[in-house]
């Protein structure tokens, strides 16, 4: 079927309205535990773009969630007054224009941020930009912590008094355009670059493809839903700060990517469903997650390296 992908797509925002429209209905820790999962999504597929499909390694994605979430955060406590006026005073559909103008500055930001990281340091390769972006990280977590505290950022206690309106279709709604995008772009002709990269950088630069190029453009793809992600866990949680956003939440994503499957869409999807979960029976044993987490990762390398569900698993039965 030549528009399976729009169909399918068509198909999730459809059912995320339904499900959005009755979710009054559910327990308010399922769906919080929902929600998470569905930010989970957006977060392991945009940097399965970097890390899986392109074969970079960035560890500072938590740092472009930051810049989305106070990005965003900032837009509807400084200026969600005014831009409801914009779109006809108060009413579901002027929060709903707001809010959507929120996540796209927010998604704008740390695109923005991705494309000032990326030009310089996509020059550099394997352990290096791992370097790089984890220092970007923690960058946007020092200068978040060390503003003022009367000021739009907030300072060490970040914002708070956001407003809820991330809900079941929103979340979902932007997962399923980032897989969307992130597949018809791999699968396009384009997207053979980046492929190309993963697999021999110095044979695609040999063969007339701009690495460099198609490594910012991934970089800035995975930002810009990185940001968005963070625009959503901002106005789920309402209260945000900077050490919500350091080098664990970083290390959380690059889990669910290695454990899913490096380039597997499909695999990252699961193990970010599989990880939001378990952290949540662990929530009781805080202090030992990270042991637990470790302890998988390490399993899983020796037993399965290549990931739940590898992308090579699906390239052949597409054979």
């Amino acid at each position: 079927m030549r528009y399976k992908s729009q169909l399918a797509l068509l198909l999730v925002l459809a059912a995320s309205l339904g499900v959005s429209l009755a979710s009054a209905s559910i327990d308010d820790y399922y769906l919080d535990i929902m929600l998470s999962v569905g930010i989970n999504i957006i977060l392991a597929v945009s940097l399965n773009l970097v890390n899986g499909h392109t074969g970079q390694f960035s560890l500072g994605h938590a740092g472009f969630m930051a810049v989305g979430a106070y990005g965003a955060s900032i837009v509807t406590l400084e200026l969600g007054a005014s831009l409801a006026r914009v779109f006809g005073g108060a009413g579901p559909l002027a929060d709903a224009a707001t809010f959507l103008v929120a996540l796209l500055v927010g998604g704008a930001a740390a695109a923005l941020c991705g494309w000032v990281v990326g030009v310089p340091s996509l020059r550099l390769r394997g352990d290096y930009l791992a370097i790089v972006t984890l220092g970007f990280n923690e960058i946007i977590r020092v200068v978040l912590q060390n503003t003022k505290a009367d000021g739009p950022f907030g300072g060490a206690l970040g914002l708070k008094g956001i407003e809820p309106h991330t809900n079941f279709f929103w979340v979902f709604g932007i997962a399923a355009a980032a897989v969307y995008t992130v597949s018809a772009v791999v699968n396009s002709t384009y997207g053979r670059g980046f492929l190309a990269v993963r697999d021999d950088e110095i044979a695609g630069e040999s063969m007339g493809v701009n690495t460099v190029r198609y490594k910012v453009v991934a970089f800035v793809t995975g930002s810009f839903f990185a940001g968005l992600a963070g625009g959503l866990y901002a106005h789920l949680r309402t209260t945000i700060s900077p050490e919500g956003f350091n080098f664990m939440k970083s290390f959380d994503i690059v889990v669910m990517v290695i454990l899913g499957g490096m380039g597997s869409t499909v695999g990252v999807i699961v193990a970010a469903v599989v990880l939001t979960v378990l952290n949540e029976f662990l929530r009781d044993f805080e202090q030992y997650r990270m042991i637990v987490f470790s302890l998988l990762l390490i399993v899983m390398m020796i037993v399965r390296p290549q990931g739940l569900l590898p992308a090579a698993l699906f390239r052949r039965k597409q054979a």
